[in-house]
């Protein structure tokens, strides 16, 4: 039986985040091997998760995940740690179905994990005892173990909220946590900002361990952990094979490029692929490689120094031009097109893809993704009729799309790139808005993998030996 604990709240933003990063920071300092989880479509907190307990973070997912594969991914992953944390997203009971079986109660229940409910205590006193006392009996199945008050303002208020609480509820404060300026993450058009970017990265996830080994009783929290009394979901270590890898796959990964799924990568492993990371602010050229990935993440907040890196651009469009096997997502699909304009100011890009991204104020695709593959789609294994789940949040656009271009996907839900497409097919690459997600819907890394096998035959076969970059450097 692994030790597991579920931090959600009343409502989003208020500051489960902060106090999960804080969490996993002080247990882990204590000689306590943590493994994060975070419930949803989400790239950024699980990045954070990794810097504050030293270990990869994973998605489990309602929208792409049956729930056996998130109970599969929450046993294989929590081998070994002590204690698993799991980050819910937005409010407790929050979700899609009206029933709550999406919502992160589902998922305490799912994977057996008593709750820690955070409660922003701006504005409140005595209220505090109706919404606890509501949170804890809306569910019987939910074990809310303990609250942590957070954003107190004061002493005072924090011996009222702890009072109000001991007298009308049965639900124990597991600790109070002031308001602090420096547990702030800058917030901006996607969210907050990823610690790729900040230099400020070790500084938060210090002061958030500090204030919550402070102010949060962690070896009360440490017992309820190892308290839960359903059978554990986390089974026996089996030793997988290790796979051969016979494929190089260049990933992007900096402060423009970040959004992948930590199981995704492992997926990728497992099909075969050594993932080689690049800087694409800082290096000329392509590490060698058989083939080409670039994530999601914040190209236009980079879009100078994306453009000023002119060496890397030539050589990746020339590389696409030789038949380069490419998957690219969001920032990674603005990154090839030809150019990025942001707040008025254009910047030349890789110009493979025949379109230009615009970036807006407002949100242009955000939420769910429903796609249906097409013919066009080059990866073996094509999922025609079949639903493939997905993600989107962007504020870019795609303008000045050429007339002829293909795509990969229509969008029965979201937006994508627009007009019921997305995934747009030039050469071998593909590459959309939409955010994939490998599982048993839709084994995306498998198929990329043997696609890039198929290509690399294709090439060798027709008698020109240098297989793209990786036998000419």
């Amino acid at each position: 039986m692994v030790s597991r604990l579920l931090i959600s709240a009343t409502h989003k933003s208020s500051g489960k985040t902060t106090l999960t990063l804080g969490l996993a920071a002080a247990l882990s300092a204590r000689g306590l091997p943590v493994q994060t989880f975070k419930k949803g479509p989400d790239y950024i907190d699980p990045l954070w998760h990794a810097c504050a307990s030293g270990r990869p973070c994973y998605n489990l997912d309602f929208n792409t995940q049956s729930e056996a594969e998130i109970v599969a991914t929450f046993r294989r992953n929590a081998r070994g740690a002590d204690i698993a944390i799991v980050e819910g997203n937005k409010g407790l009971h929050d979700g899609l179905d009206l029933e709550g079986h999406d919502c992160s109660a589902a998922l305490a229940k799912l994977v057996a994990a008593p709750v820690v409910l955070v409660v922003d205590a701006t504005g409140i006193t005595r209220g505090v005892a109706p919404l606890v006392a509501g949170y804890a009996a809306f569910d019987p199945k939910v074990t809310i173990a303990g609250v942590i008050l957070n954003k107190v303002g004061s002493a005072r208020q924090e011996a009222k909220l702890r009072q109000v609480l001991e007298r009308y509820t049965n639900v124990p404060v597991l600790g109070a946590v002031r308001r602090n300026d420096a547990l702030a993450v800058a917030e901006r058009h996607l969210g907050l900002t990823t610690p790729l970017e900040t230099e400020r990265a070790a500084a938060v996830i210090a002061a958030a361990r500090e204030v919550v080994a402070d102010g949060v009783d962690l070896d009360r929290l440490i017992a309820i952990a190892a308290s839960a009394t359903l059978e554990s979901p986390v089974a026996p270590a089996i030793v997988e094979p290790a796979p051969r890898r016979d494929v190089r796959i260049a990933v992007a990964r900096d402060a423009a490029f970040g959004f992948y799924y930590a199981d995704d990568l492992d997926a990728l492993a497992q099909a075969g692929a050594d993932c080689v990371f690049f800087d694409t602010l800082a290096d000329a050229r392509l590490p060698a490689a058989d083939a080409l990935l670039i994530g999601g993440g914040f190209p236009e907040t980079q879009a100078a120094r994306l453009s000023a890196n002119t060496a890397l651009l030539a050589d990746i469009r020339q590389a696409i031009a030789r038949g380069l096997p490419v998957y690219a997502e969001c920032g990674g699909l603005m990154y090839l097109t030809r150019s990025i304009t942001w707040r008025g100011v254009t910047h030349p890009m890789v110009g493979a893809i025949p379109a230009d991204t615009v970036m807006h104020e407002r949100p242009q695709g955000h939420g769910l993704v429903a796609l249906e593959e097409t013919a066009v789609s080059p990866w073996p294994g094509r999922l025609i009729g079949a639903t493939i789940p997905a993600h989107e949040f962007h504020h870019a656009a795609l303008e000045n799309v050429a007339p002829d271009c293909r795509f990969a996907y229509r969008v029965r839900r979201g937006v994508g790139i627009g007009g019921g497409h997305d995934g747009v097919v030039v050469k071998n690459v593909l590459a959309s808005f939409s955010h994939l997600r490998n599982t048993s819907r839709n084994a995306w890394a498998q198929r990329f993998v043997a696609f890039i096998r198929e290509q690399r035959t294709r090439r060798a076969l027709g008698g020109t030996q240098d297989v793209w970059l990786a036998a000419s450097r």
